[in-house]
């Protein structure tokens, strides 16, 4: 089989400058270029651009280091890995107690996307959702459990940038609607997608805080025709339960 080749070996020269950076921290050109085997030429060409979309930082007295938005990146996945670890014992008890699909969830570009996914252990029926993948938050629960925890100011902003699209009839798509549920999000403290984003499905979310910081939400998924004011009930309580442990363990690790 043939080797892939690379698209664009300057992303490569880029890497491997990002990588002695990292490595080397307060480095000089010189020390860049003599370290990675490039002319200086080469060297600064790349580190203007690097410098340009905060990649790289130069300081006063011409060393570069990892720049903000580079470290940025680092950072958020670092967070999601910690609140992926964080609550998986508290979703996998609250997995055993329902045996439905659960979801964990963080905001990216004003959606949720999905960052952990338990499946449910004895249900024939699967959810499609995959890790990865992003939902609306004016559609979904995790994503409603998250809106609702906007001002409303930034309430006003969401809906002048999105759409509210209709995925199923069940979708809301009335502004005035929405507010109106969020507002019963904020009193029950759990937040509904019936069949608002696939037709069947039906989903119970709430959102995950710290210090007044919504980190992300989690929420329970099942076909619809397992629905029963029983398991719903039921459902809504252990929710409420695991939202109030993993916020107490989030607490917890701020302490240590």
């Amino acid at each position: 089989m043939e080797k892939q080749k690379p698209y664009g070996t300057v992303l490569i020269k880029a890497a491997v400058i990002l990588d002695f950076i990292a490595e080397n921290a307060e480095v000089t050109l010189q020390e860049i270029a003599l370290g990675t085997q490039m002319t200086n030429s080469t060297t600064l060409k790349i580190l203007d651009t690097l410098q340009l979309i905060g990649y790289v930082k130069k300081s006063s007295q011409k060393t570069y280091t990892l720049g903000s938005k580079l470290i940025r990146y680092a950072n958020q996945n670092l967070e999601e890995t910690d609140l992926i670890e964080l609550t998986l014992p508290y979703l996998e008890t609250l997995q055993e107690k329902i045996d439905e699909t659960i979801h964990l969830g963080v905001v990216s570009n004003q959606e949720i996307l999905y960052v952990n996914k338990l499946e449910a252990k004895n249900q024939t029926i699967r959810m499609s959702s995959k890790i990865g993948i992003t939902r609306p938050l004016y559609s979904s629960a995790m994503g409603k459990a998250v809106l609702a925890e906007y001002s409303e100011a930034q309430y006003q902003d969401y809906l002048a940038q999105h759409d509210l699209l209709a995925y199923t009839p069940q979708t809301i798509t009335n502004p005035l609607k929405l507010a109106s549920e969020l507002e019963q999000v904020r009193s029950k403290q759990v937040a509904y997608d019936d069949e608002e984003m696939e037709k069947d499905i039906f989903c119970i979310g709430a959102a995950i805080k710290q210090q007044g910081e919504t980190l992300g939400a989690f929420s329970v998924s099942m076909p619809k025709y397992r629905v029963t004011p029983a398991t719903e009930a039921k459902i809504v309580q252990v929710v409420k339960e695991t939202k109030k442990l993993i916020e107490a363990a989030l607490m917890n690790s701020l302490k240590k």
